[in-house]
C-alpha cells in the first residue's frame, strides 16, 4: 500500500523547487542589482503616475484659463450691449420730437411769408399794427419752442456752401461774392441737435459768362 502525500506538503515543495531554480538562475548577479528590478517597476509605476498627474493637472489648468477668457469676453460683451442701450435711450430722447418738428417747420415757414408778405404801408397803419404784431409774435414762440427741443436754423447766407447741411437749387452770376459762396436762401434748413432736420435750399455765386 503507498503511503499517501500530505496535500498541503506539496505546494511547499514546488515553492522551494522554484526558490531553487531561481536562486541558479540569479547566481553571480551582484546583491544591489537582484532588487533593482522591483525598484525600477516602482519607480516605473510612479513616473507613470506622475506623469498623469501632471497631464490633468494641465488639462485643469488649460480648461480654467479658457473659462476665464470666456467670463471676460462675456463681461466685455454685456458692457457693449449696455452701452448701446444707454446710448439708444439718449437719442429717443434726444430725438423724439424729430417726426413733429419736422412737420411744424411747414406752419413756421407759412408764418415767415406771412410776415415778409406784409407791406411797409400795412404795417404803419393802425388797423393791422396789431395783426402784424400778433403774427410776429407768433412766429418769435415758435421759434423758441423750437430752441427748447434743440432746434435750430442751419446758417447759409455768405456761406461757403456745406453739401452737409445746403441744397444748391440754382447757380447765380456775381461778381461781388466767391464762386460757390451762398447768396439766397429759398428755403431756411433745420438742425434738430446735431442731426440735419432739413436742408437749406439755396442759390449759390457762380462766376459771371
Amino acid at each position: 500500500m503507498q503511503d499517501e502525500k500530505n496535500p498541503k506538503e506539496e505546494p511547499a515543495e514546488g515553492r522551494e523547487m522554484l526558490d531553487e531554480e531561481a536562486e541558479k538562475q540569479l547566481a553571480g548577479v551582484p546583491e544591489h542589482l537582484r532588487d533593482q528590478s522591483d525598484d525600477d517597476a516602482e519607480d516605473e509605476a510612479g513616473s507613470d503616475d506622475t506623469a498623469k498627474l501632471a497631464e490633468t493637472i494641465g488639462k485643469l489648468k488649460g480648461d480654467l484659463d479658457t473659462a476665464r477668457q470666456e467670463v471676460l469676453y462675456a463681461r466685455a460683451e454685456t458692457q457693449n450691449v449696455r452701452r448701446r442701450m444707454e446710448k439708444d435711450i439718449a437719442d429717443t430722447r434726444s430725438y423724439a420730437a424729430t417726426g413733429f418738428a419736422r412737420d411744424i417747420l411747414s406752419v413756421s415757414d407759412n408764418l415767415v411769408r406771412a410776415i415778409e408778405s406784409i407791406p411797409q404801408e400795412l404795417r404803419e397803419d393802425d388797423k393791422f399794427k396789431s395783426l402784424v404784431a400778433g403774427i410776429e409774435a407768433t412766429q418769435r414762440e415758435l421759434e423758441r419752442v423750437f430752441s427748447q427741443h434743440g432746434v435750430t436754423r442751419v446758417a447759409a447766407m455768405g456761406l461757403p456752401l456745406d453739401p452737409n447741411v445746403h441744397q444748391a437749387m440754382m447757380e447765380i452770376p456775381s461778381e461781388d461774392a466767391d464762386p460757390g459762396t451762398v447768396i439766397q436762401e429759398m428755403q431756411a434748413g433745420y438742425l434738430i441737435k446735431d442731426r440735419l432736420l432739413r436742408p437749406a435750399l439755396v442759390g449759390v455765386a457762380k462766376k459771371p459768362d
